[in-house]
């Protein structure tokens, strides 16, 4: 995350809001050799104080046990590179405008048995985004293919006990230079997501 706090001023539920609305993102267990990373989507609760996520069975972080494990999810957003030249003033350097939230906390391995409602709770609420469609279910598999998905997978539980959200935004500029990079870099960006992280530039996200 980037050091200056002037891009460190989200309230809290701004950055949860984003990792809710993102429910997805890096997961990072340390060990002795080097850390082990899985991409995974997550459910946070309405607290934003837990995380539901599941692992392939032969995941090497579901290997690990039951836990609890010190962990990290980084959720990423929009990105790109900002030219210099887009500032319109002198004396600018490179950099990339971003959004991220880290959040950090304990990972624990939860009993198999509450593996079927975990993820009828993640379908139902990433098939409630995709409203009128009617929401896939479970139910809709034989049992026993179900049953067999079912072994493959394993639950976990991710406590959150720390928030850290970073929008590189363009905070350090004047008003007028860094909505004169936002209109460049809407038109030229090199990244993901620009036309949002252009306009989140020319309007910066009160809390």
């Amino acid at each position: 995350m980037h050091p200056n706090p002037v891009f460190h001023d989200a309230a809290q539920a701004r950055n949860l809001a984003f990792a809710r609305a993102r429910s997805f993102g890096v997961l990072a267990v340390s060990t002795d050799a080097a850390p082990h990373l899985s991409h995974v989507p997550f459910l946070l609760n309405a607290e934003g104080t837990a995380a539901d996520l599941h692992l392939v069975r032969s995941n090497p972080i579901a290997r690990m046990g039951e836990g609890p494990f010190a962990a990290t999810i980084a959720v990423s957003g929009p990105d790109s590179y900002v030219s210099p030249d887009w500032y319109g003033v002198a004396d600018q350097v490179p950099t990339w405008n971003y959004i991220a939230v880290h959040l950090s906390g304990t990972l624990v391995r939860l009993p198999q048995e509450t593996m079927r409602d975990m993820l009828d709770r993640q379908s139902a609420g990433f098939e409630g985004r995709l409203a009128p469609k009617p929401p896939w279910q479970t139910r809709k598999m034989s049992p026993e293919v179900l049953d067999k998905m079912m072994r493959m997978i394993v639950p976990f539980r991710f406590t959150v006990t720390g928030i850290d959200g970073t929008w590189k935004l363009g905070q350090n500029k004047p008003e007028a230079v860094r909505i004169a990079a936002a209109r460049e870099l809407a038109q030229h960006g090199i990244g993901s997501e620009i036309a949002h992280l252009a306009a989140l530039m020319r309007d910066l996200p009160r809390d």
